[in-house]
């Protein structure tokens, strides 16, 4: 297995831990970043704030194990993501969209816990409509064993099909196992990771360091175990033939293309956000997403 040690953002009320993009490695299936956040519990009065801020040729994924977030976007869409649930964002040729904690959530200090992915749009789809895609928790399917409960976000996964827009092959679960349990975690695509967030786990019988990603030989068949109750996030997909660039909150296959959007960003050029208008984030100067190649 590859091994891919995060880096730890402490944002001062809450921690944010990337593994990728990394150096070792880029990508897992069409997953080019992986933000695991908290768990926190912001400061009665506050809220997380990420103003308004562009992306293209990615889509996001948000999905949340405690707290709710609020969503905004350039094409009008608007909704409140709370745990279960998955928000689907397909940038396409250029988005913008924010998201704070819902005011009813900040009296009494916010929860904030959670994963924040990217997929990089597969060549022919980079440049496609952007789209916003909301799925609740009950619509989404779950595998139930003895002592297992994973709930399939995205892809096939067990038998159970997700129906979230795939633009390229893609699994992703959230997996709670109780202690003593297992689960088979098949060769199933070519590209597979697990992220522990709770407990103690183990694949094939190799510990699981927290928040740390592990990405799967390719065509192993491998059993996931809990020491502990614990919970895992299972990601992966398709293998990318193509490069992708990425530079900020910007995704291409095209280092043009960035540039291109990085000058539109500066230039107020991209859509404003019905909601959500009157502040925005400076694209930065060195940003702190790694910036490849």
């Amino acid at each position: 297995m590859e091994t891919i040690t995060p880096v730890t953002h402490d944002l001062g009320d809450f921690k944010v831990r990337r593994t990728l993009p990394s150096r070792p490695r880029r990508m897992v299936g069409p997953f080019i970043f992986v933000d695991q956040f908290g768990p926190a519990r912001l400061p009665p009065g506050k809220g997380m704030d990420v103003r308004p801020h562009p992306h293209i040729n990615l889509a996001t994924v948000t999905y949340l194990f405690e707290g709710a977030i609020e969503h905004r976007d350039s094409i009008g869409s608007h909704a409140v993501i709370e745990p279960g649930a998955i928000n689907l964002m397909t940038a396409g040729s250029g988005i913008v969209h924010s998201e704070r904690s819902p005011s009813a959530e900040r009296p009494n200090g916010p929860a904030l816990y959670g994963m924040q992915t990217w997929l990089a749009l597969p060549d022919g789809k980079e440049e496609i409509e952007p789209a916003f895609e909301h799925v609740d928790g009950s619509a989404l399917p779950l595998v139930e064993g003895e002592g297992v409960s994973a709930r399939v976000l995205m892809g096939t996964l067990w038998g159970k099909t997700a129906g979230v827009t795939e633009h390229s092959q893609t699994i992703y679960a959230d997996i709670l196992l109780g202690g003593g349990s297992s689960i088979p975690i098949d060769a199933m695509t070519d590209e597979r990771a697990v992220l522990v967030t709770e407990g103690e786990a183990s694949l094939d019988g190799d510990r699981l360091e927290p928040f740390t990603l592990y990405v799967m030989a390719p065509g192993a068949a491998m059993t996931l175990r809990a020491e502990t109750p614990a919970r895992v996030m299972l990601l992966g997909g398709e293998a990318f033939s193509t490069q992708r660039h990425v530079f900020w909150n910007f995704v291409s296959s095209s280092r043009d293309r960035i540039n291109q959007a990085k000058e539109d960003w500066k230039a107020r050029r991209f859509p404003l956000v019905p909601g959500d208008e009157d502040e925005f984030i400076p694209l930065p100067e060195i940003p702190l997403t790694v910036t490849y190649p």
